[in-house]
């Protein structure tokens, strides 16, 4: 992931804590009151200024400058400090009493590869959650992890590049169809939607880019099944 990619992920963690309304009211909080401008530099059109990062910091303490520099710890610093940074404008109540809750500040989600989501799923779950960039994003809220869509077939649903978020959950559940789901099977991972087959022993994957063949795989070849729970998209 490049910084760029994470200074996205920080704007709409910003976004969610009530630190502005949307992108661009970060960007005026940032100094940018040409919208046009605020969007050449998080498209990547223009460099990220010298003091980029360091005034989107300010915007509230806890976000972690080395995660975004070099990807090293969390989206946010854990500390007792955290409400110094909200604007009072635009500050959330309901937000922040979310984040008092110190179970809830510790609750992060391992951004996992796809490669290493089959040593995941074959049981090295700690190890991995351990070496993965870790986020903390309150609306992903009860998720297990995040992967990375890769590929268009799931166009205009998700984007190449866009990050989803993961639930977990057993062999046998009880499927809802049509819903998109990270499937892992002996071809790899596959983030498609579910539909019902006419075979009540197979399942019905479908790409919503119409490009893409539906085609059937059998629940005995599925090792296993999260259910999608949310997006960040990288526009």
């Amino acid at each position: 992931m490049t910084e760029l990619q994470r200074v996205k992920i920080v704007l709409k963690t910003l976004i969610s804590l009530g630190v502005a309304k949307n992108q661009e009211g970060v960007g005026k909080l940032l100094g940018y009151s040409n919208k046009s401008s605020f969007s050449q530099v998080i498209n990547g059109k223009v460099n990220l200024p010298a003091d980029f990062v360091d005034r989107l910091c300010a915007l509230n303490t806890q976000i972690n400058k080395e995660w975004i520099k070099t990807g090293i710890g969390n989206v946010l610093e854990n500390d007792s400090n955290y409400n110094k940074g909200y604007n009072d404008e635009n500050y959330n109540t309901s937000v922040n009493d979310f984040f008092t809750d110190a179970s809830i500040k510790n609750q992060t989600l391992p951004l996992i590869s796809a490669e290493a989501m089959i040593e995941y799923n074959a049981g090295n779950k700690r190890s991995i959650e351990l070496n993965a960039a870790k986020f903390l994003i309150p609306t992903f809220q009860g998720s297990d992890y995040l992967i990375t869509v890769i590929g268009s077939s799931m166009y205009p649903k998700y984007n190449n590049g866009d990050i989803v978020a993961c639930k977990h959950l057993s062999l046998d559940t009880f499927f809802q169809w049509n819903k998109v789901y990270v499937i892992n099977t002996e071809q790899g991972i596959l983030v498609k939607r579910i539909c019902k087959s006419e075979n009540d022993d197979f399942v019905t994957i479908v790409s919503d880019n119409k490009d893409y063949n539906s085609f059937e795989i059998p629940k005995s070849k599925l090792l296993s099944i999260a259910i999608v729970t949310g997006v960040i998209r990288l526009e």
